[in-house]
């Protein structure tokens, strides 16, 4: 019998690609979506006819918790901050039985792994400490409260340790995302992409304090086939997939300076004859935060998490190019988008 789904974030960048993926792979599963609007709910149905649309928000807890127990598989795309759509899920969950468990498939982020610059409030630097999510994933599911993301981790992770046989969690962690996205809504990524607004706007290239600071990179395409791949696992029972305690899937394609990626938007510029020099302005916390309020977090810190579960339990192997062969498109982009070119 085709599972019954529930999907957040549907229009998102994320949920709307992995939309995109779920539909194509399986066009029996019986979908429902969470939309903000009639609008939203316009640009699904439009593309994707038999999915049934529910209108709310985040803070819609009664008509998410209803969907979520009526759903066998839960995809949470939405806002990875949001506590209170965390908590109606949860609660949904636990209307779940052994006979009839809940898969629950959870969008985190890898700023969670940026905490030891965000206590110290460094940016720019390389630090060396690297987690993974094979012998290290007892780290991740244990991360300290105050970093980000991990409030929301820990409603959703609990939801799956207070009923092990009733919730099977499994946490998807991307780090920086980027390449076209293929869903009805929201096509486009952030960290690369406010870097090369910025450098367009500013006219200027801009490195953050030294640029040695390091994160990892997933294509949005790749990362797709990631929940694609937990979906399918879900859907027969659990299948190679492990969830709750080993639960947690850090879906990378490996990692990158800061530094390069800056340098590379402002060459970029350069070539396109936007601005007047491939060089770069070194800037401190409080210039990069003027360009962008989050800047020193995006830009400037270190997010160091590689992936070997999703490889290792069911083959996952990605194929899209990497974050610094796009730069010159995201750039194009940008400047269309400012109405430069």
């Amino acid at each position: 019998m085709a599972p019954k789904v529930f999907i957040t974030g549907a229009t998102g960048y994320i949920g709307g690609d992995g939309l995109f993926a779920i539909v194509n792979a399986h066009p029996d599963w019986e979908l429902s979506a969470l939309v903000r609007s009639s609008q939203k709910a316009d640009q699904i149905t439009t593309k994707y006819p038999k999915i049934r649309t529910v209108i709310g928000d985040l803070d819609s807890s009664d008509l998410i918790e209803e969907e979520v127990r009526n759903a066998d598989i839960v995809f949470h795309f939405a806002d990875c901050d949001h506590v209170a759509a965390a908590n109606a899920i949860a609660k949904g969950a636990q209307h779940h039985s052994p006979e009839r468990p809940l898969w629950l498939i959870h969008t985190s982020g890898t700023g969670i792994l940026t905490v030891e610059d965000q206590r110290a409030k460094t940016y720019g630097i390389e630090r060396p400490k690297q987690y993974n999510d094979w012998e290290g994933v007892s780290e991740l599911v244990n991360l300290p409260a105050d970093a980000f993301h991990r409030n929301v981790d820990e409603i959703i992770i609990g939801a799956g340790q207070k009923s092990p046989a009733n919730v099977k969690v499994a946490v998807v962690c991307p780090p920086t995302i980027y390449g076209p996205g293929r869903g009805p809504g929201n096509q486009k990524s952030v960290q690369a992409y406010w870097l090369s607004a910025a450098v367009l706007k500013r006219k200027q290239g801009l490195l953050v304090g030294e640029g040695k600071n390091v994160w990892h990179q997933v294509h949005v395409q790749d990362l797709s086939d990631v929940y694609l791949a937990l979906g399918e696992a879900a859907s027969q029972g659990g299948g190679k997939a492990t969830w709750n305690n080993e639960g947690y899937y850090l879906a990378e394609n490996g990692s990158f300076v800061w530094g390069d990626i800056q340098r590379a938007v402002a060459q970029a510029a350069f070539d396109k004859k936007l601005i007047a020099s491939p060089d770069v302005e070194s800037l401190d916390g409080a210039q990069t935060t003027e360009v962008h309020p989050f800047g020193i977090y995006a830009w400037g810190s270190n997010s160091r998490g590689n992936s070997l579960r999703a490889r290792k339990l069911f083959g996952w192997s990605p194929k899209q190019p990497k974050l610094i062969d796009l730069i010159p498109e995201i750039v194009e982009g940008e400047a269309k988008a400012l109405g430069l070119l």
